[in-house]
Protein backbone atom coordinates (compact mmCIF):
# COMPACT_ATOMS: atom_id res chain seq x y z
CA UNK A 1 0.00 0.00 0.00
CA UNK A 2 1.08 3.46 -0.63
CA UNK A 3 2.58 5.83 1.95
CA UNK A 4 -0.42 8.20 1.60
CA UNK A 5 -2.95 5.61 2.51
CA UNK A 6 -1.35 4.37 5.90
CA UNK A 7 -2.50 6.55 7.59
CA UNK A 8 -6.08 4.80 7.08
CA UNK A 9 -4.94 1.64 8.59
CA UNK A 10 -5.61 2.31 12.12
CA UNK A 11 -9.51 3.70 11.58
CA UNK A 12 -9.69 0.56 8.98
CA UNK A 13 -8.80 -2.17 11.82
CA UNK A 14 -10.68 -0.21 14.18
CA UNK A 15 -13.82 -0.77 12.20
CA UNK A 16 -13.41 -4.17 9.84
CA UNK A 17 -10.97 -5.85 11.49
CA UNK A 18 -11.83 -8.81 13.72
CA UNK A 19 -10.10 -10.57 16.33
CA UNK A 20 -8.49 -13.27 13.87
CA UNK A 21 -6.75 -10.51 12.43
CA UNK A 22 -6.12 -8.73 8.68
CA UNK A 23 -6.27 -12.08 6.43
CA UNK A 24 -7.62 -11.85 3.08
CA UNK A 25 -8.87 -14.90 2.08
CA UNK A 26 -10.38 -14.28 -1.22
CA UNK A 27 -8.79 -11.26 -2.73
CA UNK A 28 -5.31 -11.43 -3.87
CA UNK A 29 -2.23 -9.79 -2.25
CA UNK A 30 -1.46 -6.68 -4.04
CA UNK A 31 -6.09 -5.88 -3.05
CA UNK A 32 -5.02 -6.58 0.24
CA UNK A 33 -2.51 -4.40 0.62
CA UNK A 34 -5.37 -1.54 -1.27
CA UNK A 35 -7.80 -2.52 1.06
CA UNK A 36 -7.74 -0.28 3.81
CA UNK A 37 -8.00 2.72 1.21
CA UNK A 38 -10.80 0.85 -0.77
CA UNK A 39 -12.99 0.06 2.61
CA UNK A 40 -13.53 3.74 3.13
CA UNK A 41 -13.82 4.51 -0.72
CA UNK A 42 -16.71 1.93 -0.73
CA UNK A 43 -18.26 3.52 2.34
CA UNK A 44 -18.07 6.72 1.37
CA UNK A 45 -19.29 6.24 -2.19
CA UNK A 46 -21.97 3.95 -0.90
CA UNK A 47 -23.09 6.23 1.66
CA UNK A 48 -23.59 9.02 -0.37
CA UNK A 49 -25.58 6.69 -3.20
CA UNK A 50 -27.37 5.31 -0.09
CA UNK A 51 -28.37 8.96 1.46
CA UNK A 52 -29.33 9.68 -2.39
CA UNK A 53 -31.83 7.27 -2.41
CA UNK A 54 -33.26 8.25 0.87
CA UNK A 55 -33.67 12.01 0.25
CA UNK A 56 -35.82 11.04 -3.52
CA UNK A 57 -37.61 7.99 -2.27
CA UNK A 58 -40.60 7.48 -4.93
CA UNK A 59 -43.07 5.49 -2.36
CA UNK A 60 -43.24 8.92 -0.22
CA UNK A 61 -40.94 11.84 -1.27
CA UNK A 62 -41.75 11.67 -5.07
CA UNK A 63 -45.40 10.51 -4.56
CA UNK A 64 -45.61 13.56 -2.41
CA UNK A 65 -43.83 16.05 -4.63
CA UNK A 66 -46.52 14.81 -7.75
CA UNK A 67 -49.42 14.80 -5.24
CA UNK A 68 -48.73 17.92 -4.18
CA UNK A 69 -48.02 19.46 -8.22
CA UNK A 70 -51.27 18.43 -9.15
CA UNK A 71 -50.00 15.18 -11.04
CA UNK A 72 -52.34 12.75 -12.48
CA UNK A 73 -52.93 9.42 -9.98
CA UNK A 74 -51.95 7.03 -13.10
CA UNK A 75 -48.57 8.81 -13.00
CA UNK A 76 -48.40 8.91 -9.10
CA UNK A 77 -49.49 4.89 -9.09
CA UNK A 78 -46.47 4.29 -11.42
CA UNK A 79 -43.78 5.80 -9.51
CA UNK A 80 -42.42 2.62 -7.96
CA UNK A 81 -43.02 0.13 -10.34
CA UNK A 82 -40.78 2.33 -12.88
CA UNK A 83 -38.71 2.75 -10.46
CA UNK A 84 -38.37 -0.47 -9.29
CA UNK A 85 -39.21 -2.58 -12.70
CA UNK A 86 -36.85 -0.02 -14.54
CA UNK A 87 -33.79 -0.97 -12.02
CA UNK A 88 -34.12 -4.68 -12.44
CA UNK A 89 -35.36 -5.66 -16.03
CA UNK A 90 -32.40 -3.76 -17.70
CA UNK A 91 -30.25 -6.09 -16.21
CA UNK A 92 -31.29 -9.26 -17.63
CA UNK A 93 -29.88 -7.23 -20.92
CA UNK A 94 -26.42 -5.50 -19.75
CA UNK A 95 -24.97 -8.18 -17.39
CA UNK A 96 -22.97 -9.87 -19.46
CA UNK A 97 -22.09 -7.51 -21.34
CA UNK A 98 -20.95 -5.71 -18.02
CA UNK A 99 -19.38 -8.18 -16.91
CA UNK A 100 -16.84 -8.56 -19.62
CA UNK A 101 -15.55 -5.13 -18.59
CA UNK A 102 -12.37 -6.02 -17.43
CA UNK A 103 -12.65 -2.53 -14.73
CA UNK A 104 -16.02 -2.23 -13.42
CA UNK A 105 -15.75 0.94 -11.69
CA UNK A 106 -16.15 3.48 -14.51
CA UNK A 107 -19.19 1.80 -15.57
CA UNK A 108 -20.44 2.12 -11.90
CA UNK A 109 -19.58 5.54 -11.86
CA UNK A 110 -20.95 6.19 -15.06
CA UNK A 111 -24.36 5.13 -13.49
CA UNK A 112 -24.32 7.25 -10.58
CA UNK A 113 -23.21 9.80 -12.73
CA UNK A 114 -26.29 9.52 -14.51
CA UNK A 115 -28.41 8.91 -11.93
CA UNK A 116 -27.25 12.33 -10.24
CA UNK A 117 -28.08 14.21 -13.41
CA UNK A 118 -31.74 12.72 -13.83
CA UNK A 119 -31.85 13.93 -10.06
CA UNK A 120 -31.14 17.39 -10.79
CA UNK A 121 -33.72 17.56 -13.39
CA UNK A 122 -36.86 16.00 -11.79
CA UNK A 123 -35.74 19.10 -8.87
CA UNK A 124 -36.00 21.51 -11.60
CA UNK A 125 -38.78 20.15 -13.26
CA UNK A 126 -40.59 20.41 -9.54
CA UNK A 127 -39.59 24.13 -9.27
CA UNK A 128 -40.54 25.18 -12.53
CA UNK A 129 -43.84 23.33 -13.94
CA UNK A 130 -46.95 21.42 -12.07
CA UNK A 131 -50.16 19.62 -13.38
CA UNK A 132 -50.04 16.35 -15.70
CA UNK A 133 -46.91 17.71 -17.59
CA UNK A 134 -44.25 17.81 -14.52
CA UNK A 135 -46.14 14.35 -13.26
CA UNK A 136 -45.24 12.47 -16.43
CA UNK A 137 -41.77 14.60 -17.25
CA UNK A 138 -40.87 13.53 -13.74
CA UNK A 139 -41.67 9.75 -14.11
CA UNK A 140 -39.92 10.02 -17.26
CA UNK A 141 -37.22 11.41 -15.85
CA UNK A 142 -37.36 8.81 -12.98
CA UNK A 143 -36.90 5.87 -15.59
CA UNK A 144 -33.68 7.16 -17.19
CA UNK A 145 -32.46 6.77 -13.47
CA UNK A 146 -33.53 3.52 -12.86
CA UNK A 147 -32.00 2.56 -15.69
CA UNK A 148 -28.70 4.23 -14.75
CA UNK A 149 -29.42 2.47 -11.65
CA UNK A 150 -29.29 -0.90 -13.05
CA UNK A 151 -25.75 -0.61 -13.96
CA UNK A 152 -24.43 0.72 -10.55
CA UNK A 153 -26.23 -3.00 -9.31
CA UNK A 154 -24.71 -4.80 -12.60
CA UNK A 155 -21.47 -3.77 -11.19
CA UNK A 156 -21.24 -3.12 -7.69
CA UNK A 157 -20.82 -6.09 -6.03
CA UNK A 158 -17.99 -7.54 -8.81
CA UNK A 159 -16.45 -4.67 -8.03
CA UNK A 160 -16.85 -5.30 -4.29
CA UNK A 161 -15.98 -8.95 -4.74
CA UNK A 162 -12.95 -7.75 -6.14
CA UNK A 163 -11.14 -4.94 -4.01
CA UNK A 164 -13.09 -6.20 -0.15
CA UNK A 165 -12.36 -9.71 1.64
CA UNK A 166 -15.51 -11.34 2.20
CA UNK A 167 -14.88 -11.08 5.91
CA UNK A 168 -15.07 -7.45 5.91
CA UNK A 169 -17.86 -6.40 2.98
CA UNK A 170 -20.92 -6.51 5.22
CA UNK A 171 -18.94 -4.08 7.61
CA UNK A 172 -18.53 -1.80 4.28
CA UNK A 173 -22.29 -2.19 3.19
CA UNK A 174 -23.59 -1.31 6.78
CA UNK A 175 -22.04 1.75 7.14
CA UNK A 176 -23.45 2.46 4.70
CA UNK A 177 -26.71 1.74 5.31
CA UNK A 178 -26.31 3.30 8.55
CA UNK A 179 -25.26 6.79 7.53
CA UNK A 180 -28.12 6.56 4.57
CA UNK A 181 -30.43 6.07 7.75
CA UNK A 182 -29.33 8.95 9.42
CA UNK A 183 -29.59 11.45 6.40
CA UNK A 184 -33.15 10.14 5.99
CA UNK A 185 -33.74 11.41 9.83
CA UNK A 186 -32.21 14.72 9.37
CA UNK A 187 -34.02 15.03 6.52
CA UNK A 188 -37.48 14.15 8.04
CA UNK A 189 -36.53 16.30 11.06
CA UNK A 190 -36.03 19.41 8.85
CA UNK A 191 -39.61 18.35 7.22
CA UNK A 192 -40.88 18.86 10.51
CA UNK A 193 -39.17 21.67 11.97
CA UNK A 194 -41.09 24.17 9.78
CA UNK A 195 -38.02 25.90 8.72
CA UNK A 196 -38.77 26.10 5.17
CA UNK A 197 -41.65 25.03 3.30
CA UNK A 198 -41.96 21.42 2.21
CA UNK A 199 -42.98 22.15 -1.53
CA UNK A 200 -39.45 24.01 -1.22
CA UNK A 201 -37.13 21.64 1.02
CA UNK A 202 -38.62 18.67 -1.08
CA UNK A 203 -36.80 19.81 -4.52
CA UNK A 204 -33.60 20.65 -2.68
CA UNK A 205 -33.33 17.72 -1.15
CA UNK A 206 -34.16 16.04 -4.83
CA UNK A 207 -31.15 18.22 -5.52
CA UNK A 208 -28.98 17.50 -3.38
CA UNK A 209 -29.64 13.80 -3.43
CA UNK A 210 -27.99 14.29 -7.72
CA UNK A 211 -25.00 16.28 -5.87
CA UNK A 212 -24.45 13.27 -3.91
CA UNK A 213 -25.13 10.15 -6.50
CA UNK A 214 -22.01 12.79 -8.48
CA UNK A 215 -20.17 13.09 -5.78
CA UNK A 216 -20.18 9.03 -4.90
CA UNK A 217 -19.07 8.87 -9.12
CA UNK A 218 -15.98 10.90 -8.16
CA UNK A 219 -15.27 8.94 -5.73
CA UNK A 220 -15.40 6.07 -7.13
CA UNK A 221 -13.20 6.37 -9.65
CA UNK A 222 -10.17 6.93 -6.95
CA UNK A 223 -11.02 3.02 -6.14
CA UNK A 224 -7.91 0.74 -6.87
CA UNK A 225 -9.30 -2.10 -9.24
CA UNK A 226 -7.29 -4.58 -10.58
CA UNK A 227 -8.52 -6.42 -13.78
CA UNK A 228 -11.14 -9.18 -13.21
CA UNK A 229 -12.17 -11.63 -15.00
CA UNK A 230 -14.18 -11.05 -18.31
CA UNK A 231 -15.77 -14.79 -19.19
CA UNK A 232 -18.80 -16.71 -17.90
CA UNK A 233 -21.27 -13.73 -17.82
CA UNK A 234 -24.51 -15.41 -19.33
CA UNK A 235 -26.99 -13.09 -20.66
CA UNK A 236 -29.51 -13.31 -18.27
CA UNK A 237 -32.69 -13.17 -20.10
CA UNK A 238 -31.26 -15.95 -22.31
CA UNK A 239 -31.31 -18.20 -18.89
CA UNK A 240 -34.21 -17.12 -17.86
CA UNK A 241 -36.44 -18.16 -20.92
CA UNK A 242 -34.20 -21.39 -21.32
CA UNK A 243 -34.78 -22.43 -17.62
CA UNK A 244 -38.34 -21.18 -18.07
CA UNK A 245 -39.68 -24.97 -17.74
CA UNK A 246 -38.49 -25.04 -14.25
CA UNK A 247 -41.77 -23.19 -13.41
CA UNK A 248 -43.57 -26.69 -14.45
CA UNK A 249 -41.06 -28.84 -12.39
CA UNK A 250 -40.12 -27.13 -9.72
CA UNK A 251 -43.50 -26.52 -7.48
CA UNK A 252 -41.27 -24.74 -4.93
CA UNK A 253 -39.99 -21.93 -6.91
CA UNK A 254 -43.48 -21.66 -8.01
CA UNK A 255 -44.47 -21.07 -4.81
CA UNK A 256 -41.54 -18.70 -4.29
CA UNK A 257 -42.27 -16.58 -7.65
CA UNK A 258 -46.15 -16.20 -6.22
CA UNK A 259 -45.45 -15.31 -2.68
CA UNK A 260 -42.88 -12.57 -3.83
CA UNK A 261 -45.51 -11.28 -6.55
CA UNK A 262 -48.34 -10.81 -4.23
CA UNK A 263 -46.21 -9.26 -1.48
CA UNK A 264 -45.11 -6.30 -4.14
CA UNK A 265 -47.77 -5.04 -2.45
CA UNK A 266 -45.59 -3.87 0.34
CA UNK A 267 -43.76 -1.93 -2.23
CA UNK A 268 -46.40 -0.47 -4.34
CA UNK A 269 -48.69 0.99 -1.40
CA UNK A 270 -46.85 3.89 -0.21
CA UNK A 271 -47.86 6.07 -2.77
CA UNK A 272 -51.39 5.14 -2.70
CA UNK A 273 -51.26 5.85 1.35
CA UNK A 274 -50.22 9.27 0.82
CA UNK A 275 -52.95 9.98 -2.24
CA UNK A 276 -55.81 9.02 0.05
CA UNK A 277 -54.59 11.11 3.08
CA UNK A 278 -53.84 14.11 0.80
CA UNK A 279 -57.58 14.11 0.13
CA UNK A 280 -57.52 14.44 4.07
CA UNK A 281 -55.56 17.11 3.92
CA UNK A 282 -52.60 14.79 6.14
CA UNK A 283 -50.32 13.76 3.69
CA UNK A 284 -49.62 17.18 2.80
CA UNK A 285 -48.16 18.80 6.53
CA UNK A 286 -47.00 15.04 7.64
CA UNK A 287 -44.27 14.52 4.96
CA UNK A 288 -41.29 14.81 7.39
CA UNK A 289 -43.33 12.22 9.74
CA UNK A 290 -43.58 9.45 6.96
CA UNK A 291 -39.68 10.03 5.89
CA UNK A 292 -38.96 9.82 9.79
CA UNK A 293 -41.46 6.41 10.34
CA UNK A 294 -39.95 4.76 6.96
CA UNK A 295 -36.25 5.40 8.37
CA UNK A 296 -37.10 4.61 11.97
CA UNK A 297 -38.89 1.30 10.02
CA UNK A 298 -35.69 -0.33 8.52
CA UNK A 299 -33.80 0.75 11.46
CA UNK A 300 -35.82 -1.10 14.21
CA UNK A 301 -36.56 -4.03 11.98
CA UNK A 302 -34.09 -5.13 9.11
CA UNK A 303 -31.57 -6.50 12.16
CA UNK A 304 -34.07 -8.43 13.38
CA UNK A 305 -36.07 -9.69 10.03
CA UNK A 306 -32.26 -10.75 8.95
CA UNK A 307 -31.08 -12.79 11.80
CA UNK A 308 -35.10 -14.47 11.79
CA UNK A 309 -33.96 -15.27 8.10
CA UNK A 310 -30.68 -16.87 8.95
CA UNK A 311 -32.98 -19.47 10.95
CA UNK A 312 -36.17 -19.70 8.98
CA UNK A 313 -37.12 -16.81 5.73
CA UNK A 314 -40.45 -19.26 5.20
CA UNK A 315 -41.49 -17.61 8.65
CA UNK A 316 -40.23 -14.23 8.14
CA UNK A 317 -42.32 -14.25 4.78
CA UNK A 318 -45.62 -15.51 6.48
CA UNK A 319 -44.79 -12.95 9.11
CA UNK A 320 -44.17 -10.24 6.77
CA UNK A 321 -47.49 -11.05 4.63
CA UNK A 322 -49.66 -11.22 7.84
CA UNK A 323 -48.00 -7.73 9.12
CA UNK A 324 -48.25 -6.54 5.31
CA UNK A 325 -51.74 -7.13 5.13
CA UNK A 326 -52.75 -6.29 8.37
CA UNK A 327 -51.19 -2.18 7.77
CA UNK A 328 -53.05 -2.34 4.38
CA UNK A 329 -56.49 -3.44 5.45
CA UNK A 330 -56.41 -0.39 8.33
CA UNK A 331 -54.66 1.97 5.63
CA UNK A 332 -57.71 0.60 3.53
CA UNK A 333 -60.58 1.28 6.28
CA UNK A 334 -59.26 4.50 7.71
CA UNK A 335 -58.88 5.57 3.73
CA UNK A 336 -62.50 4.45 3.09
CA UNK A 337 -63.87 6.36 6.58
CA UNK A 338 -62.19 9.58 6.26
CA UNK A 339 -59.52 8.90 8.61
CA UNK A 340 -56.34 8.44 7.43
CA UNK A 341 -55.42 11.90 7.59
CA UNK A 342 -56.59 11.97 11.50
CA UNK A 343 -53.90 12.29 14.23
CA UNK A 344 -50.82 9.93 13.51
CA UNK A 345 -53.20 7.30 11.49
CA UNK A 346 -50.46 7.27 8.39
CA UNK A 347 -47.24 7.56 9.94
CA UNK A 348 -48.46 4.88 12.52
CA UNK A 349 -49.33 2.49 10.10
CA UNK A 350 -46.65 3.55 7.06
CA UNK A 351 -44.43 2.44 10.21
CA UNK A 352 -46.07 -1.04 10.68
CA UNK A 353 -46.41 -1.25 6.73
CA UNK A 354 -42.63 -0.69 5.93
CA UNK A 355 -41.23 -3.35 8.96
CA UNK A 356 -43.42 -5.58 6.75
CA UNK A 357 -41.60 -4.71 3.79
CA UNK A 358 -38.34 -5.22 5.28
CA UNK A 359 -39.17 -8.33 6.25
CA UNK A 360 -40.46 -9.10 2.85
CA UNK A 361 -37.01 -7.85 1.29
CA UNK A 362 -34.35 -9.67 3.82
CA UNK A 363 -36.82 -12.48 3.80
CA UNK A 364 -37.02 -13.14 0.00
CA UNK A 365 -33.39 -13.45 -0.50
CA UNK A 366 -32.14 -15.08 2.16
CA UNK A 367 -35.06 -18.10 0.64
CA UNK A 368 -34.03 -17.88 -3.12
CA UNK A 369 -30.29 -18.30 -2.24
CA UNK A 370 -30.81 -21.22 0.88
CA UNK A 371 -33.57 -22.76 -1.37
CA UNK A 372 -31.32 -22.94 -5.13
CA UNK A 373 -28.22 -25.34 -5.27
CA UNK A 374 -25.09 -23.95 -6.70
CA UNK A 375 -26.01 -25.31 -9.87
CA UNK A 376 -29.35 -23.72 -10.22
CA UNK A 377 -29.24 -20.62 -8.30
CA UNK A 378 -28.32 -18.40 -11.51
CA UNK A 379 -31.28 -19.92 -13.55
CA UNK A 380 -33.68 -19.63 -10.50
CA UNK A 381 -32.41 -15.24 -9.72
CA UNK A 382 -32.92 -14.69 -13.46
CA UNK A 383 -36.37 -16.63 -13.73
CA UNK A 384 -37.11 -15.03 -10.42
CA UNK A 385 -36.07 -11.26 -11.46
CA UNK A 386 -37.47 -11.71 -15.21
CA UNK A 387 -41.37 -12.45 -13.67
CA UNK A 388 -41.24 -10.20 -10.59
CA UNK A 389 -39.61 -7.31 -12.93
CA UNK A 390 -42.81 -7.56 -15.06
CA UNK A 391 -45.35 -7.66 -12.51
CA UNK A 392 -43.57 -4.89 -10.85
CA UNK A 393 -44.00 -2.91 -14.13
CA UNK A 394 -47.21 -4.27 -14.68
CA UNK A 395 -48.32 -2.90 -11.28
CA UNK A 396 -48.52 0.65 -13.22
CA UNK A 397 -52.30 -0.72 -13.48
CA UNK A 398 -53.20 0.58 -9.88
CA UNK A 399 -52.40 3.87 -10.77
CA UNK A 400 -55.57 3.58 -13.50
CA UNK A 401 -57.53 1.41 -10.78
CA UNK A 402 -56.98 4.54 -8.58
CA UNK A 403 -58.92 6.03 -10.55
CA UNK A 404 -61.74 4.52 -10.53
CA UNK A 405 -62.44 2.83 -7.29
CA UNK A 406 -59.92 5.23 -5.32
CA UNK A 407 -57.09 5.34 -3.86
CA UNK A 408 -58.35 3.14 -0.59
CA UNK A 409 -59.72 1.10 -3.42
CA UNK A 410 -56.38 0.14 -4.01
CA UNK A 411 -55.17 -0.31 -0.60
CA UNK A 412 -57.66 -2.86 -0.12
CA UNK A 413 -56.63 -4.80 -2.81
CA UNK A 414 -53.25 -5.12 -1.98
CA UNK A 415 -54.26 -5.71 1.38
CA UNK A 416 -55.82 -9.11 0.33
CA UNK A 417 -52.31 -9.35 -2.34
CA UNK A 418 -50.28 -9.83 1.41
CA UNK A 419 -53.25 -11.83 2.88
CA UNK A 420 -53.30 -14.44 -0.17
CA UNK A 421 -49.19 -14.29 0.04
CA UNK A 422 -49.71 -15.67 3.70
CA UNK A 423 -50.59 -19.43 2.92
CA UNK A 424 -48.41 -19.97 0.23
CA UNK A 425 -45.55 -18.15 2.20
CA UNK A 426 -46.72 -20.70 4.61
CA UNK A 427 -46.31 -23.34 2.68
CA UNK A 428 -42.63 -23.05 1.56
CA UNK A 429 -40.25 -25.16 2.61
CA UNK A 430 -38.03 -24.72 5.54
CA UNK A 431 -35.25 -24.42 3.29
CA UNK A 432 -32.40 -23.49 6.12
CA UNK A 433 -33.43 -26.95 7.74
CA UNK A 434 -33.48 -28.79 4.62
Amino acid sequence: MGANKNWLDPAFEAIAIDDHGRVCKEIPESACQEEAGNFFTHVSALSLSKSADALIDPKLVLSWLLTHLGAPAAAIGLLVPVREAGALLPQLFTAAGLRRLPLRKFAWSAGAAAQGAASIAIAFVALTMTGAAAGWLILFLLALLAIARSICSVTYKDVLGKTIDKSRRGAATGLAGSTAAVTAIVFALLLTSGIAPRETLAPIAIMIAGACWVAAAVFFLSLTEEKGAVDGGANAFSEAVKHFNYLKSEPQLRRFILARGLLTATALAPPFMVAAASKQGAAYSQLGLLVLASAAASLASSFIWGKLSDRSSRRVLFFASIGGACALAAAAVFGAAGNLGHSLALPIILFALMIAYQGVRLGRSTHLVDMATEETRGAYTALSNTVIGLLLLAGGIFGVIASIIGAAGVLGVMAIMCGLAAPIAYGLDDVQNC
